[in-house]
């Protein structure tokens, strides 16, 4: 590390330790973050991605407890005869399902000198630090949240490159609590298995992705679910073609911009807006409100070193904090899987006959014509003085 670098990372050091409380010499021990710093370090990485804006991220106190539910569990309206019972009040937000329970997630990273060299030219320093360590964990919380199957005592990353084994995510939290509101085979009414697949197109179980949706709407959802205006499908890369998805947002800050990984769809499946959000798997599904997905993590549970580890040329910051991937009310997810894309089927004929009718020369001359009337619609309030298009 260059002389410029280490007083620059001092620096660094001195400032985490003025906002734990603490003296700098203990920055290299495990030391637990102060309230506020843990809640404003969880407000940093909420807001470096733009999917983990859309969805909940709250403190609990207690390793284990109820879920907090999106608060419409349940319908309430209702008429007692009250010459036979009394009425009977009905509380909205229960939710059905076992609760959560926070285990410990470590965010090990390691950042070598040189790298260190390179960004201490820079006057932001210390920020490009915590913007490396946030948004890493940011993107992690995602991978878990879509692909977490289980937590084992010690991971494996080479076996499990999606962090399969680091925590259960929201899509197994369905399975497990919920296999009612997955459709992965088609069984028939005598309940034998028809396909091990969910086959889209020709000759497959449904037409096309809207009929699918619709269906699963419709028999996955609760009622008073299913006309929610918050309603978005996440799709698979595999799914839909990445030109039906072009980005809202496209004009961002230069500094504090969020990460450009949550796509939402100009083109609505189903009815509902599309929404592509990082490591989803490739060929399901999601149907639910995005606020319906949680992620609890425990207060005072956010424990920190950093350390100057010169045998490895390197600095190590070791972090840890309990959390749980909640699924707020199940009652709102439609989770399809093993989804086959087969050939489309055939345009309808009367639609074949119409484009075989017209030939290329009309075609050219309709969108020539079309062009014209739409000039002509957005031109100024002042007369044109030279029209254009005089037959048009």
């Amino acid at each position: 590390m260059k002389k410029k670098t280490r007083f620059a990372f001092n620096a660094y050091l001195q400032q985490l330790a003025k906002l734990n409380g603490i003296d700098v010499n203990d920055i290299a021990s495990k030391y637990t973050a102060e309230p506020s710093i843990a809640q404003t370090l969880e407000t940093k990485i909420q807001e470096s991605s733009a999917f983990l804006t859309r969805i909940n991220i709250v403190p609990v106190d207690e390793q284990s407890g109820e879920r907090l539910g999106l608060g419409i569990g349940s319908t309430v309206a209702g008429t007692t005869d009250t010459t036979k019972k009394e009425r009977e009040p009905t509380d909205p937000t229960y939710i059905d399902g076992e609760g959560y329970k926070c285990t410990q997630t470590n965010f090990d990273t390691a950042l070598g000198y040189e790298k260190l060299d390179l960004w201490a030219k820079f006057e932001d320093f210390q920020i490009r630090i915590r913007d490396a360590i946030i948004k890493r964990q940011a993107l992690d919380r995602i991978m878990i949240g879509f692909n977490g199957e289980r937590r084992e005592k010690t991971s494996d990353r080479l076996t499990y490159p999606l962090l399969q084994d680091v925590n259960i995510g929201w899509l197994e939290k369905i399975r497990r609590e919920a296999p009612v509101r997955v459709l992965s085979q088609i069984v028939g009414s005598d309940g034998t298995v028809i396909s091990q697949k969910v086959r889209i197109g020709k000759g497959g179980d449904f037409k096309n992705l809207d009929a699918l949706v619709m269906g699963a709407v419709s028999e996955k959802i609760e009622p008073w679910y299913q006309d929610d205006t918050e309603l978005v499908v996440i799709c698979g890369r595999s799914l839909m073609a990445d030109k039906y998805f072009p980005i809202v947002n496209r004009d961002q800050p230069n500094s504090e911009a969020l990460a450009a990984d949550l796509i939402i769809s100009q083109k609505r499946i189903g009815g509902l807006p599309a929404v592509q959000a990082p490591f989803f798997p490739a060929n399901a599904i999601l149907i639910t409100r995005l606020d319906n997905l949680s992620i609890y993590w425990q207060d005072g549970t956010r424990r920190r070193a950093v350390i100057d580890n010169p045998k490895r040329d390197r600095i190590e910051n070791f972090e840890s904090v309990n959390e749980a991937y909640v699924v707020e009310d199940y009652d709102c997810v439609a989770l399809i899987e093993n989804i086959e894309v087969l050939e489309a089927e055939d345009a309808p004929a009367q639609q074949q006959a119409v484009s075989a009718e017209l030939s290329d020369e009309q075609i050219a001359r309709i969108a020539a014509v079309t062009a014209t009337v739409m000039q002509t619609m957005n031109a100024s309030a002042a007369p044109a003085e030279n029209p254009a298009g005089g037959e048009a």
